[in-house]
């Protein structure tokens, strides 16, 4: 039995299973192919499609499939020789954590006994290999935000990169527009290894507590591994470092807005991580999920520009 608060959850997992196939939707208007929307509070009745038909009946393959779907008697052993691992293993504890209320811990946390973050300040090589994803993401700060919509740094004097890592993107976007001055702010562990001698500085903090005066936060790919709770107070913290919107104070959040996809195939893929992010508690959010934490953060207005990919830049105005 699903608890009460976890039905979202459970709603936002047959939502990537009806965009993949697995299940369709049968609503007052007969059968549908459109996934429902994450917020969506309507009676939403699933049916098999032939997909799923074969996982039941006296006939049925789901035994093959748990077989195939079994994780490794070892998995501990696996999981240090491979540290991504650590996070494709947590969703063999879906099942589990489904039937668990909030607040608990992660699927994450479940299986590796820590959350992700206390991992990479342990663990050198998953801390290695986190950073570096987040470095190999600077090729879309380059050639979508700062080629394509640079007017998102113009009149700006300062800007704050705020779980920024070792600096890429705000190198990337330093060297676009050297009017700009540019920090990054993440804990001390990450910004003990950050580089030397370059025009970005680093400043060791926790979002959580305060962030320094800037004129503009930047936050990518941070807010998504948040509830809405911790979300809003990162965005209040924020808030309370940029000058008013009229002296152009502004937080420029990359992020995905489901349902922004230009194409179904970028919505599916969405939905496919907003799945994937509940490993660790986080969530993808669409607009009307951005616009209420937003909201009761305290700022007044938003604007999202949907660009190639997953992503969208959203600028949002004390």
């Amino acid at each position: 039995m699903v608890p009460p608060s976890k039905i979202p959850c459970l709603s936002r997992l047959m939502r990537v299973l009806t965009h993949a196939g697995v299940f369709g939707t049968h609503g007052g208007a007969g059968d549908t192919q459109q996934p429902p929307s994450g917020g969506d509070s309507e009676q939403i009745l699933y049916t098999l499609t032939p997909v799923s038909r074969i996982l039941v009946g006296s006939r049925n393959q789901a035994g093959i499939t748990s077989l195939m779907l079994h994780p490794a008697q070892n998995q501990a052993a696996f999981t240090s020789f491979a540290p991504h691992l650590a996070t494709v293993s947590s969703m063999f504890e879906l099942s589990g954590w489904l039937q668990s209320e909030l607040p608990d811990p992660s699927m994450f946390k479940l299986r590796n006994g820590c959350t992700a973050f206390e991992l990479a300040n342990g663990d050198p090589a998953f801390n290695e290999a986190f950073n570096d994803g987040m470095v190999s993401d600077t090729e879309f700060i380059k050639d979508i935000v700062v080629k394509e919509h640079g007017e998102v740094f113009q009149g700006i004097s300062s800007m704050i990169d705020v779980g920024g890592g070792f600096g890429a993107a705000a190198h990337a976007i330093s060297k676009a527009f050297p009017h700009v001055r540019c920090s990054v702010m993440d804990l001390a562990h990450v910004v003990d290894k950050a580089p030397d001698n370059t025009d970005v500085k680093y400043i060791a903090g926790d979002m959580f507590e305060s962030v320094p005066p800037t004129n503009v936060i930047f936050l990518k790919w941070v807010l998504h591994d948040w509830s809405d709770e911790e979300c809003i107070k990162i965005l209040k913290n924020c808030k309370e470092a940029i000058p008013p919107r009229e002296k152009g104070g502004k937080v420029v959040i990359i992020d995905i807005v489901i349902g922004a996809g230009r194409s179904d195939l970028e919505r599916e893929v969405q939905v496919v991580f907003d799945l994937y992010n509940m490993v660790v508690n986080g969530t993808e959010r669409d607009e009307n999920e951005w616009k209420k934490i937003f909201l009761e953060a305290g700022f007044s207005d938003y604007k999202i520009t949907s660009v190639p990919g997953l992503r969208s830049i959203i600028e949002v105005y004390p």
